[in-house]
């Protein structure tokens, strides 16, 4: 048993289906998978469990509640005291839920419903078995009304992608991982990323062994989102870094506080990654096409992607790519723009969403948000767990694809999702601090952990 975040390493991720399947295979073996997973409970309960109060056991008729019932087997042996029953006891110095978990397919009850909130209010910690009950494990969102928010999650036997995208980070607490001793025998689902590997400088390189990188955007009062663009692309090591800022005067610099970032032009960098739509305004979707149609690897971020959502032909030139050389980073409402939803639709079920987008384009995606998730036609999704709401801010997605412009002009031989993958859970990663963080500040963090 070990706590799950931050991750040191890429693991696997299983949907409700393939943890179902490798639960059936793992019972016909081990059948004792149950009294494992109950002492795993009871060991983690009586390490949080503070005072001299009852442990409630909130247990339903499933395998979940059977996991709950041999926890409180094993605290009865150890001599704790314990309430086991749907009714709230008299200052709980523990709840451990076991009502729902992995079996969930609807709203709870209205029964359910009245427990989940009398163990919510009870003012005790909150152990959840597997899944916080009223969560969806695949999409991280509740059932219905509500869901419970635990203080600690242990999740059994395989990861689900629920615990770590939609609401999941928020109903789940701290996030603890048994395997109970059964390695999975199926390809996993989807990958929770690991910290990715930062490109190699060779002692005898130059500026040009690095890349190059050409940020399109800026139009007028919103050059600020194509400059922190530029530089993270700087900050991550991109050997030079241009901007084309149309509203900016031919006489005055890209950035007065960034003097190493230059003025360029597509005519004249027609081999650099461009990085394209942060701050365009709707001017942004004259440039797209030579853009789309000339750079071997494009990020396409902001204004380009809702210029993309509301012209055909731009799709067109978008699909007609080569695989693997474009990169789309969406947030929620622009990416219900290009797959004509709702965001609610979109955040629904966020896995489903990132692949589908990804297919209907041709594209490797990060769709945004808590729990990232990174989709390609061909590839394996990816979850990012890292970052938090300090990200929350303006800038921090222009910063995002311009640290992905960099990455990938140090790279050229990488494909979008390798680079996608990287780069999210290092911004993520960066973004891991309390209280709000300035998107410049984040570039500086950024630059430091390298």
């Amino acid at each position: 048993m070990r706590p799950l975040l931050p991750t040191t390493a890429t693991l696997p991720l299983y949907d409700v289906a393939a943890s179902r399947r490798i639960e059936a295979r793992a019972l016909l073996h081990s059948p004792d998978l149950m009294e494992r997973a109950g002492l795993a409970v009871a060991k983690l309960a009586l390490a949080l469990r503070r005072g001299e109060g009852p442990v409630w056991v909130a247990c339903g008729p499933g395998n979940n509640g059977g996991d709950g019932r041999v926890a409180a087997r094993w605290l009865a042996q150890a001599g704790v005291p314990l309430h086991v029953g749907h009714d709230a006891p008299p200052r709980p110095t523990l709840v451990i839920d076991a009502l729902l978990g992995l079996g969930l397919n609807r709203a709870p009850s209205a029964d359910l419903l009245a427990t989940l909130a009398a163990m919510q209010a009870c003012g005790a910690p909150i152990l959840a078995v597997d899944l916080p009950s009223g969560l969806l494990a695949d999409t991280g969102q509740p059932a219905g009304e509500r869901a419970l928010r635990a203080d600690h999650t242990l999740t059994l036997l395989t990861l689900k992608p629920g615990l770590f995208t939609g609401e999941g980070r928020a109903h789940a607490g701290r996030i603890w991982f048994d395997d109970l001793g059964i390695t999975p025998d199926e390809p996993p689902t989807a990958d929770l990323l690991g910290p990715g590997v930062a490109p190699r400088r060779s002692p005898t390189s130059h500026k040009g062994s690095h890349g190059q990188v050409l940020v399109v955007g800026g139009s007028p009062g919103l050059q600020g989102a194509a400059r922190l663009a530029a530089r993270a692309a700087l900050a991550c090591g991109a050997g030079r870094v241009y901007l084309d800022l149309p509203a900016l005067p031919a006489d005055e610099m890209a950035d007065p506080g960034r003097p190493e970032l230059m003025r360029g032009r597509l005519a004249d960098l027609p081999a650099a990654v461009g990085v394209v739509g942060c701050g365009g305004g709707d001017a942004i979707a004259a440039a797209l096409p030579p853009l789309l149609q000339t750079l071997p690897r494009l990020v396409l971020d902001a204004d380009a992607l809702n210029a993309i959502a509301a012209d055909a032909r731009l799709q067109a030139l978008l699909r007609a790519r080569p695989a693997g050389s474009t990169l789309l980073t969406p947030h929620p409402l622009e990416a219900a723009r290009l797959l004509a939803r709702s965001v609610d639709a979109v955040q629904a079920d966020r896995l489903a969403a990132a692949r589908e987008l990804a297919l209907q384009q041709g594209c490797t995606v990060i769709l945004k948000g808590s729990g990232s998730l990174v989709a390609s036609p061909s590839e394996r999704p990816a979850l990012c767990a890292s970052g938090g709401a300090a990200l929350a801010t303006a800038g921090s997605g222009d910063v995002l694809a311009g640290w992905l412009g960099g990455l990938w002009a140090q790279q050229p031989a990488a494909t979008a999702h390798a680079i996608a993958c990287a780069g999210v859970d290092q911004h993520g990663r960066a973004g891991e601090v309390d209280g709000v963080l300035r998107a410049g500040d984040l570039i500086e963090r950024l630059a430091a952990q390298r």
